[in-house]
């Protein structure tokens, strides 16, 4: 019998106000992990995280997930990378653990199923048994994004505006990549990134390059081990200006070694930035990688 869906996702008693949102009992302590694999058209959505009153890609994905496999209250879902409001994703990856009976009664049908109660807007591609070890977020070698922008107005195509800005100013992509390699390797990003309290800042960055696609279209190509809050958005935001001749191709190296938020970075707008792809090592390697990730990095030196 299918559970129905609940009108509201608040806690109905004084124990349940201390999990975390949408983790049942059950699913805490269930012993099978389920790797899915995601793509999603983020202009909809309040981002990619739970928020109370909003709508988010996870709560739609968890509450589909509770339906879909018959589970007794909606599962938590653990991600690769939370995208902000706007972002899109076409290899965003997650997992979940639920029991194996329920996963043994839906297997079949669990991608058709999700598909039906799923928006248009985002789409399963794969879910099934992750190997030993494996944790979507800790377990990832890497994270790509792209970022595209259109430089020529008699080019720009209004059925692309929903992932593509519009920047009416030529670019000029030799400055933005002598601009960028001057940021890869590892450093403390803090002059890119929003802050969280207790978190680090310190990211290894390594690839950041630009190439012409098609006549007036540029594309971003981003990878670091791990990003920040609106660090791959404030370092587009740098190398376009860059770019159109307003700052220097040395100017993002300097406010990358203040390591300090500088006002005058422009964080360039969500809705061109799209996950596309994240890495992860052998099977026989995830856990080992999951450890290693989760020690807290310190600045070298």
């Amino acid at each position: 019998m299918t559970p129905q869906r609940p009108t509201s996702r608040a806690p109905t008693n004084n124990q349940e106000t201390k999990r975390e949102p949408g983790r049942s009992e059950s699913a805490g302590l269930a012993p099978l992990r389920l790797r899915l694999d995601l793509r999603y058209d983020g202009g909809a959505f309040h981002g990619w995280a739970t928020q109370p009153g909003l709508l988010t890609v996870q709560q739609s994905v968890e509450e589909a997930l509770w339906r879909a496999l018959s589970l007794p209250a909606p599962p938590a879902l653990t991600v690769a990378g939370r995208t902000d409001a706007g972002v899109h994703a076409r290899g965003q990856v997650a997992h979940v653990d639920v029991s194996a009976e329920c996963w043994a009664a839906a297997a079949v049908s669990a991608r058709r199923r999700l598909a039906r109660l799923l928006p248009a807007s985002v789409l399963v591609t794969a879910i099934g048994p992750a190997p030993a070890g494996f944790d979507a977020r800790f377990s990832a070698l890497w994270r790509r994004y792209s970022y595209r922008v259109c430089d020529e107005p008699a080019l720009a195509d209004p059925l692309r505006r929903h992932d593509t800005l519009w920047y009416f100013r030529t670019l000029d992509l030799d400055r933005m990549n002598e601009a960028a390699t001057t940021c890869l390797g590892e450093h403390d990003f803090a002059a890119f990134c929003r802050g969280r309290p207790g978190a680090t800042t310190i990211r290894e960055l390594l690839r950041l390059d630009w190439s012409r696609v098609e006549p007036g279209v540029s594309v971003a190509t981003v990878v670091a081990d791990a990003f920040c809050h609106n660090m791959v958005r404030a370092l587009t935001g740098a190398l376009l200006s860059v770019g159109d001749g307003t700052r220097p191709p040395d100017w993002p190296s300097v406010v990358l070694a203040a390591r300090q938020r500088d006002p005058a970075v422009r964080v360039a707008p969500a809705h061109a930035l799209c996950l596309e792809e994240v890495g992860y090592p052998e099977p026989g390697e995830m856990a080992a990688r999951a450890i290693a990730t989760r020690r807290t990095r310190t600045a070298a030196g």
